[in-house]
């Protein structure tokens, strides 16, 4: 693996809507913690460009 490879996004070790039954409780805990890490980064994903839209939308209407 290249040091390129560093900067693509990691892909998901699992599939939204998987069987769980086979998974631990501590799995299905770190899971969690990785949705919820993801969550947050969509989030400021959302925020941070509903803030450049509203940014170039005041700009068109002055």
């Amino acid at each position: 693996m290249s040091f390129i490879d560093d900067d693509l996004p990691k892909k998901a070790a699992y599939e939204i809507g998987s069987d769980l039954s086979m998974l631990s409780v501590d799995e299905l805990k770190e899971r969690v913690e990785q949705l919820k890490a993801e969550i947050a980064r969509i989030e400021a994903e959302v925020t941070r460009k509903a803030s450049g839209r509203a940014a170039a939308e005041n700009l068109f209407r002055s």
